[in-house]
């Protein structure tokens, strides 16, 4: 899999950084934006509020269907086998560009829209990605888009893609297999962050999986040779999968918790089960040290005399970048420009600064656009499966206080204020511009294609979850 061009391949391909002119009517769209920045930084509240997880987000789907039903969107829910995903289309024909949006929570993560640690409810969820903000902004923008495509008398489809569970559960992934991006000829997307800026960079290949280790029941204390514990299976492979690190790329990571421990200790567990994560930035090296995990588990069970089977919860692929549409991307962030907080947003901010450890960058960090992100992010995420079939973009905007760091609570704090709802709109600007100007210059998707086969470079797609279904009930 070659995921990064040689510098003189890339060299070669066409770019974009000749200046645009402003296309007729997006002063219009980006007023009309603005206009609507309380109605839509509503919208984020309520999904806020609901911080439903993967595959549950009944609510916070059928919120962001009824904002785009109500814009004249066809609505297509269900799709996929996932109750809580959903394609949303206005108008007909080429080109086809598609916008992304999700908004599941993530576990244990409930916070209150304060500068300090208040749990909401203990034990809860929280959007500690920003995804409640991500799904509206999307929205936004697809509104945005089509009521601009309507006023110039502009053909073509515009399409938002209501996507679930992408924290671990990979509901873009399913969406791929089904075929909803087949005619597709590019996608807009967008993550919530501590910055405002452009992504040209690849991110890690995630596998993960439940491991279930079965044995014998037996009294720990009367009678424990009668007893073969599934707890030995998992520590056992525990054991010998940390031993792997020192023999695996050091770009390798590898993470796992123990869900199932068995329920007494007076009592050896005939049950236990451990959840694992593996991720390396290419697919390739990635599988064949999924195998030898895999092993692992499997030479744990013959020596524990137990028996082990697993269910493949999740695997995604590693981002395709296409620097053509980064370069359309650029110049959209760069026209829309960052975040401006009011006195009040600062003094918030400032108690957001006092909790975080590390080097911290400087309030007025979320004024600027900052450079391109580039070479390897730190993340998974099911946008790469996306990636490899459709040419892709993504930009991100300053929702959280410079330096937070995603899946925090306080990111869950700010993502609940007007300073989440600043970085949303921006977001939702940058991505309507850009989509506006691959509707008005079919060239651009003529170059982004031609960028995106030579990325390829003959590699063939292909998902790694086989027939699965989706693992709806991955979170309970």
């Amino acid at each position: 899999m070659r995921h990064l061009l040689p510098s003189l391949i890339l060299a070669a391909l066409p770019t974009a950084m000749l200046a645009q002119s402003v296309r007729p009517g997006t002063e219009a769209m980006l007023t009309g934006l603005d206009a609507k920045r309380a109605s839509y930084g509503a919208v984020a509240r309520k999904i806020w509020e609901y911080a439903e997880v993967g595959y549950q987000e009944t609510r916070s789907s059928l919120l962001l269907q009824e904002q785009l039903r109500a814009a004249g969107f066809a609505v297509e829910a269900g799709v996929a086998e996932i109750p809580t995903a959903f394609v949303a289309t206005w108008g007909s024909g080429k080109p086809v560009i598609a916008i992304l949006g999700e908004y599941d929570a993530l576990p244990g993560l409930s916070q209150d829209a304060v500068p300090t640690r208040k749990i909401l409810l203990d034990g809860g969820p929280g959007h500690g990605c920003g995804h409640h903000l991500f799904g509206t902004a999307s929205a936004a923008a697809a509104i945005a888009v089509k009521e601009w495509l309507r006023s110039q008398g502009k053909g073509g489809t515009i399409r938002f893609y209501g996507t679930p569970a992408e924290e671990g559960g990979g509901g873009k992934v399913y969406m791929v297999r089904a075929g909803l991006f087949q005619d597709v000829d590019a996608v807009v997307a967008w993550h919530p962050g501590d910055g405002n800026q452009v992504s040209r960079s690849t991110s890690l290949a995630n596998v993960s999986a439940k491991f279930r280790f079965h044995g014998l029941s037996a009294h720990a204390a009367a009678a424990p040779e009668q007893g073969r514990s599934a707890l030995d299976g998992v520590e056992a492979m525990s054991t010998m999968v940390n031993l792997l690190r020192e023999h695996v790329p050091q770009e390798t990571r590898i993470h796992y918790i123990i869900t199932n421990g068995g329920k007494a200790p007076n009592v050896v567990p005939d049950f236990a089960e451990v959840y694992y994560y593996a991720r390396h930035s290419d697919m390739r090296i990635l599988d064949g040290i999924w195998n030898r995990i895999v092993d692992a588990s499997k030479g744990a069970a013959l020596g524990t005399g137990t028996r082990v089977e697993l269910e493949l919860v999740n695997s995604v692929y590693n981002i395709l970048p296409n620097d053509y549409l980064a370069d359309l991307a650029q110049q959209a962030l760069d026209r829309v420009g960052g975040v401006r907080y009011t006195a009040e947003e600062r003094q918030f901010a400032e108690a957001i600064r006092g909790t975080l450890t590390g080097a911290v960058p400087p309030l007025g960090a979320e004024e600027k656009i900052l450079p391109a992100e580039v070479g390897v992010s730190s993340g998974s995420t099911d946008v790469g499966d996306v990636s490899w079939v459709v040419p892709t973009v993504q930009v991100s905007a300053a929702t959280w206080v410079p330096g937070t760091p995603a899946h925090s609570w306080q990111a869950v704090a700010a993502g609940g204020t007007s300073i989440g709802e600043k970085g949303m709109m921006v977001a939702a600007k940058a991505m309507a511009l850009t989509t506006v100007e691959l509707f008005s210059n079919p060239s651009h998707l003529t170059a982004a294609r031609a960028e995106f086969a030579k990325r390829l470079d003959g590699f063939v797609y292909r998902n790694r979850i086989g027939d699965r279904k989706p693992p709806l009930d991955y979170r309970k």
